[in-house]
């Protein structure tokens, strides 16, 4: 059977239900979704714009709890509640990561927990 290890940080909102923020097994690191959610409060901007940063923010935060970084990130889902948004998730993405970019999902759902407006998880190799 494989290690698996836990990954917390309080860089990143705590968990909100039964889930971990990231599990590690050997040197690949799944991470939960992430939401727009503030981690020192908890509460999340009304904007989509902040919310996409704050997702790549809290993801960052998992990744270096993991001893990586974004640029580790060999997977990454997108769901949005629109996907005109689609593209500002592009421009603000190049913001956080290098190429070559991860492999990438975008899906179009109708609501997402707290009402947020935008989700993202990903699959992370480490070592």
């Amino acid at each position: 059977m494989a290690n698996k290890q836990f990954i917390q940080t309080p860089d990143a909102p705590a968990a909100i239900g039964t889930y971990s923020q990231a599990i590690r097994v050997n040197d690949t690191v799944y991470l939960s979704g992430q939401i727009g959610l503030d981690p020192a409060t908890m509460q999340m901007s009304d904007t989509i714009e902040a919310q996409i940063h704050r997702v790549f923010q809290n993801l960052r935060a998992v990744t270096v709890a993991a001893g990586s970084d974004l640029n580790g990130i060999v997977k990454l889902n997108v769901f949005l509640t629109d996907l005109k948004h689609f593209a500002m998730v592009n421009e603000i993405m190049s913001g956080y990561f290098q190429q070559p970019y991860p492999a990438r999902a975008a899906v179009g759902v109708s609501a997402l927990p707290r009402g947020a407006l935008v989700e993202m998880d990903g699959v992370l190799v480490v070592g």
